[in-house]
């Protein structure tokens, strides 16, 4: 159940491999909201609301388009397993180039911080982690286009998917508690989804195929076919169980 949440964001944030374009799908003030349920018995439960949000970080020197995704259980199931995970990412608005990436997750008692500084002049990244003892510190290299899971989702979204062709294939690295993980991608063609926020939307189908994931075209991104590229239902299937994101709420969209 730990990783539960953990592992649905991810596939948020493996689903076609990103590149610096030019940022024509992310706003400064857009704010989503999905409702995490879980198959519980054979009956689909929400057990949790995960919130994306950006906004635009000033520090003096620099402009940064800070990326935040937070995920907490609904307060019946505190009792039952509490989660309260953040995540951010502080990226080049124009280009969504990161530069910073924190995650303090709580998890059933379970804790852990970490916080990445990216150095694009060295191609490193200083990688710290820390759980109950002191902070452990190690630098990664960077090779190619590197990323963190929440700057990898924002990058996803802003790129051409429709000029791939269906039954197209994608590996992409990302990283994740200081190690490289490695999804499998394939576009599977498109989709009508019914959505609470957005009425019914035409949106790419792309499944993610991991070795910690379930199945073979199991675990499935659904994206909005038009140039926000909002990811409107996430469906996953890991060896604990299945569930899916779905969104409830969506506001600052940029297009």
């Amino acid at each position: 159940m730990r990783k539960l949440f953990i592992v649905a964001l991810l596939l948020c944030f493996t689903t076609i491999k990103a590149q610096k374009n030019s940022n024509t799908s992310i706003g400064e003030n857009e704010k989503l909201v999905y409702t995490a349920s879980y198959n519980m018995s054979g009956l689909l439960t929400n057990l949790a609301q995960v919130t994306m949000q950006t906004t635009r970080v000033n520090t003096g020197k620099s402009n940064y388009l800070r990326l935040k995704c937070s995920a907490s259980t609904y307060s019946k199931w505190d009792s039952f397993f509490k989660i309260r995970d953040v995540y951010e990412a502080y990226v080049n608005p124009s280009n969504l180039t990161p530069y910073l990436y924190k995650r303090d997750i709580n998890e059933g008692g379970y804790i852990k911080k970490e916080k990445y500084v990216y150095s694009h002049k060295k191609k490193t990244v200083k990688a710290t982690m820390q759980k109950k003892k002191e902070p452990n510190t190690k630098v990664l290299k960077m090779t190619g286009n590197t990323y963190d899971v929440v700057s990898t989702l924002y990058h996803i979204r802003n790129m051409d998917i429709e000029k791939a062709p269906v039954g197209t294939n994608q590996k992409i690295t990302i990283l994740f508690d200081r190690k490289p993980q490695t999804a499998y991608l394939k576009l599977l063609g498109k989709e009508t989804i019914s959505t609470k926020t957005m009425g019914n939307k035409e949106c790419y189908k792309i499944a993610v195929n991991n070795n910690s994931l379930k199945g073979t075209n199991k675990n499935i991104v659904y994206l909005t076919a038009d140039n926000n590229k909002v990811p409107v239902l996430i469906k996953f299937s890991i060896p604990a169980g299945t569930g899916q994101l779905s969104l409830t709420q969506a506001s600052g969209l940029k297009n």
